[in-house]
């Protein structure tokens, strides 16, 4: 039985809703996909001071925010391929706003899950998106890979209570380099790719980590995400909509450390 025999087979046996929406008949509806297909620069609600300039593939609100969590916690692995594709898209874009000529190679660095979390999860589903997005990329013509230079050490609480400041402080030290990590090659450049920024703690601890990898004088480490939380509730973004885009441009990470 062939590939799409297959794939009717299993839609009869257990059909597919939209892990956003709940319609039936794919992963992600087109609705629901296309809020996965708007990269804008991740804004956390209070920068924190050294956050690297990442960029989302779409907000975390809505029906993207259901869709991440059946990914993650659900146990909806099918989902790394639409969720890995929009990482792709947040990814290209980052490096698109890089002065400069193209980098040789792009090398996508997952933020590693605690110990507790993979156990849970029984998956690393970071470095699933993170797969998923190489060969997005690969096939987009934007070489790259993954590198695993991050590991975590000692454990963290659970920061769902806790504000910035202590996101940050609950954080400090967790991140280290992995073994056999090495620096950035002159044509390389370093991502740092999670599944969703929300107070930017994160990304900023392991970013912190990451740099050490980095040239001196070349771009930052950057930040590639799934989703980041909006700065502004949806509410408040209806009632002032922005007058221009907010996305990456083309040199606008000009300087940026």
């Amino acid at each position: 039985m062939g590939g799409s025999g297959w794939s009717a087979l299993v839609d009869l046996v257990l059909p597919r809703t939209c892990a956003g929406c709940g319609l039936p008949g794919r992963l992600l509806c087109p609705r629901c996909a296309g809020l996965l297909a708007r990269p804008h620069l991740a804004t956390p609600r209070r920068f924190p001071e050294g956050f690297p300039p990442t960029v989302a593939a779409g907000a975390y609100e809505g029906p993207v925010r259901p869709a991440v969590l059946a990914f993650k916690e659900r146990g909806r692995a099918e989902l790394a391929r639409p969720l890995g594709t929009a990482l792709a898209l947040a990814v290209a874009a980052v490096v698109a706003a890089v002065p400069g000529p193209a980098p040789e190679r792009v090398l996508l660095v997952p933020v590693p899950g605690s110990a507790a979390a993979l156990r849970e999860r029984g998956r690393d589903h970071v470095r699933e998106l993170t797969a998923h997005a190489v060969r997005e990329l690969r096939a987009a013509g934007l070489p790259a890979d993954s590198c695993r230079s991050l590991r975590r050490r000692g454990r963290v609480r659970d920061s769902a209570d806790l504000s910035v400041a202590q996101r940050r402080a609950n954080l400090a030290g967790t991140f280290a380099l992995a073994d056999g990590a090495r620096p950035a090659a002159v044509d390389e450049l370093i991502v740092l790719v999670d599944d969703v920024v929300t107070s930017g703690a994160t990304l900023t601890e392991a970013g912190s980590v990451l740099a050490a990898l980095g040239r001196p004088g070349g771009p930052p480490v950057l930040g590639a995400v799934v989703a980041a939380t909006p700065r502004e509730p949806a509410r408040a973004r209806r009632m002032n909509p922005p007058r221009r885009p907010d996305g990456p441009r083309p040199g606008s990470f000009r300087g940026s450390r």
